[in-house]
């Protein structure tokens, strides 16, 4: 959606490896926002993302306006929407659609969109919107899309934070608590590579970093199998995904980490 960092031109220098010609899309999409949302806010930095792309060898960037992309409108109250759009049940509902109901159904519509527009060979995003990931590989198997998902691995700040474009939201004193969650994560991993496979116990050691921190609130904690996305009450034989997100000042910060299963496996 725009306001470009390391994570995103990691993904464009990836797509440069593995293939001829490389498009990147920047658009910021209407229907991934509520009406109580930063839409009007969002980082719009559109000359400096260009040439990071063209730096990081894009040859083409694709810049839709909102009018081609929804050509009946899109009010930001789904009740009143008109048109078509596309939804992935069962993975949507649950942990970031737990707070955001309306947002992967933003996500598959627009990402559906894109691909019979530009029609990929390759599709590249990256891990540090997990549930999206899901989502879109599910979409692409269901409606016999001809592109193969890429994800790449999350890009981070060096004290751990993952890089996002609503960073720049933060002040210095925000930005400096913003790491939280990350060590959380990473404290439940450790937990988990110790033996460690409930979700009682995962979730506690997890909750116990982030607890410790009072300038954050925690909106929810996630155990979910890497497939399915569905809540899990221990760590099986697939693995699961443990992520979560927090609320610092007005700004959400989301993140995970793979338990039992590598990047690679949870993709194919």
């Amino acid at each position: 959606m725009g306001a470009l960092h390391e994570g995103h031109l990691s993904l464009a220098r990836l797509a440069r490896k593995q293939c001829d010609q490389v498009v990147a899309s920047i658009f910021v999409n209407p229907a991934q926002f509520a009406p109580t949302e930063d839409l009007s806010k969002y980082p719009r930095t559109l000359e400096r993302d260009i040439e990071m792309l063209t730096e990081a060898g894009v040859d083409v960037v694709f810049l839709p306006s909102v009018p081609e992309m929804y050509p009946n409108g899109i009010p930001l109250d789904v009740k009143v929407q008109q048109g078509t759009f596309v939804e992935v049940k069962g993975k949507s509902h649950q942990m970031e659609g737990s707070i955001r109901p309306h947002f992967f159904r933003g996500v598959a519509t627009v990402v559906t969109k894109l691909f019979n527009i530009i029609q990929p060979t390759h599709a590249f995003f990256g891990q540090k919107d997990a549930q999206q990931c899901a989502v879109v590989r599910s979409m692409v198997r269901d409606l016999w899309i001809p592109t193969t998902i890429v994800v790449g691995a999350t890009v981070r700040e060096r004290d751990g934070l993952a890089m996002s474009s609503r960073n720049r939201y933060l002040s210095d004193e925000e930005r400096a608590v913003a790491p939280v969650l990350y060590k959380g994560l990473s404290a439940g991993l450790d937990a988990y590579e110790k033996g460690v496979k409930e979700r009682g116990d995962l979730m506690e050691v997890v909750e116990k970093v982030v607890s410790a921190e009072p300038r954050v609130r925690l909106e929810y904690l996630s155990l979910a199998n890497p497939f399915s996305l569905v809540e899990e009450s221990s760590v099986g034989t697939e693995g699961a995904i443990l992520s979560g997100a927090i609320r610092v000042g007005n700004t959400r910060i989301i993140d995970n980490v793979l338990l039992g299963v590598s990047t690679q496996k949870w993709v194919e």
